[in-house]
């Protein structure tokens, strides 16, 4: 069989490069190496933590902020075993979506390991063991990633588990451990801690969410205290060992001091993720990986070896899923012969904890380092109406803005619904919109958005309406 295009990998940017493949006309095909699309995103990633993240926060409202509204609930049971069937349910009904999308847009789907046997030659090995030889005159990698796990730390899939593992635990845990203050940990950790899991965090750096606004960390880090999570701060583990029914976690302050061992139900390794290439035959080709075991590319996302290019996890950049469909809509577009572009700076990212975080352009952080003069604006949730009135006053909106032309540098948010608020920010920025042209914007009232308009005033003379 001989395509145009072939794309190995389903997630979110290989079979969204998929789509726009066929809609440009290109002959297409995806191979798959599991019996289900969607990649990691959709089956164990974005879509099934944030079903369970809706969940647990129902069940947190219920029991603690409900009566404060006026409704009483007596007893509040949970049926753990139908939250995870309606995450299965929200899952599947997903990647059936991008099933659909696929015969949609005539694209062939090939499920089974692809690899490479030369630079225009495919072969995709089934589970039955059949083998098919694909000829493409272009190549897309989309492997996406897989979780570290270190052999220190003992990774059995039974009490010592990744993400994937987490979201199918069919009974609330008494105690987990996780180790890792980033993304997921603290998602993951949020979910369990509002079902009344004892939560604690592990984490190597003196800080959460390194890379992203040090004072959303500084009140993520206040708000997740007060759900009772634990943070062991600035400390390195030196083993992980999981029984039939414990886990046990061995780590000491990086400071110096006694080693401490945390006996647990679970322990959730999110170290973070590493790119996904084994056995993709990239020998055959002439691909190269750099040191931390990512494809390299250069100009149009393209590998050394011409028409073969790499999208998403597998390459250097933000292991995020709207970041991998850009990249791949990008790549078709070229291939297709036209001119798109990829601000990577204006990629937003997201931690959907309640409230949320969402952070777009540079962090403070970053313009000291860079030396750029820039001004703050910044307003709290607690002084706006809409988060009163919701009960949201947790959080606030920060602008940055150049000292001199005012032009907005960076947006970053702790606040509910931070995650959709965070787009009137990537929207202006796109267009080097200044800290004043967010102000004088119309603001619906009551909204959480209006945050974003005391935030600019704040950012331009200092002028902040409500405070």
């Amino acid at each position: 069989m001989s395509y145009d295009l072939v794309i190995i990998g389903s997630g979110p940017g290989g079979y969204v490069a998929a789509i726009r493949a066929g809609q440009l006309g290109l002959k297409t095909a995806i191979i798959e190496k599991y019996n289900t699309l969607g990649g990691t995103c959709l089956n164990v990633g974005c879509i099934p933590s944030k079903a369970l993240l809706d969940s647990s926060e129902h069940f947190h409202q219920l029991g603690h902020t409900f009566a404060e509204h006026g409704i009483n609930a007596s007893k509040v049971i949970l049926d753990m075993g139908q939250m995870i069937a309606r995450k299965n349910q929200v899952v599947s009904q997903t990647c059936d979506g991008v099933k659909f999308l696929m015969k949609k847009n005539k694209v062939d789907v090939h499920y089974g390991h692809g690899s490479f046997v030369d630079a225009t030659h495919i072969r995709v090995k089934a589970s039955d063991g059949t083998e098919t030889i694909l000829e493409t005159k272009k190549t897309i990698i989309a492997t996406g990633s897989k979780p570290v796990t270190p052999a220190v730390m003992g990774y059995d899939k039974n009490r010592v588990i990744t993400s994937t593992e987490a979201l199918n635990i069919t009974s609330v845990p008494k105690h987990m451990v996780i180790i890792g203050a980033g993304v997921i940990g603290l998602e993951l950790g949020s979910v369990y801690a509002r079902l009344g899991t004892k939560v604690e965090v592990v984490e190597y750096l003196d800080r959460i969410l390194p890379g992203m606004d040090a004072d959303a960390a500084k009140e993520l880090t206040r708000s997740l205290k007060k759900l009772g999570i634990t943070f062991h701060l600035s400390h390195e583990v030196l083993s992980v060992k999981g029984s039939k029914t414990k886990a046990k976690v061995d780590m000491k302050p990086r400071a110096g001091g006694e080693a401490v061992t945390l006996e647990t139900d679970y322990c959730l390794i999110a170290i973070g993720r590493r790119p996904y290439t084994e056995g993709l035959g990239l020998e055959n080709t002439r691909v190269k990986l750099d040191e931390k075991g990512k494809i390299v590319v250069g100009e149009h996302l393209m590998t050394d070896e011409p028409d073969i290019y790499a999208i998403g996890d597998v390459i250097k950049g933000a292991m995020l899923a709207h970041k991998a469909e850009e990249e791949g809509i990008y790549v078709v577009e070229t291939i297709a012969g036209q001119k798109p572009h990829i601000d990577y700076n204006l990629i937003p990212g997201v931690v959907y904890t309640w409230p949320e975080v969402a952070s777009v352009g540079k962090t403070e952080e970053a313009l000291k380092a860079e030396g750029i003069d820039y001004k703050v604006g910044k307003f709290p949730m607690k002084a706006l109406g809409r988060s009163r009135a919701s009960g949201d006053t947790e959080g606030f909106i920060k602008v940055l803005a150049h000292k001199d032309t005012d032009e907005i540098l960076g947006v970053h948010m702790f606040a509910a619904r931070a995650a959709d608020l965070i787009m009137e920010a990537v929207a202006l920025m796109e267009f080097r919109a200044s800290a004043e042209d967010m102000a004088r914007i119309s603001h619906p009232h009551p909204t959480f958005s209006e945050a974003i308009k005391e935030a600019a005033l704040a950012a331009t003379e200092n002028r902040p309406l409500h405070i």
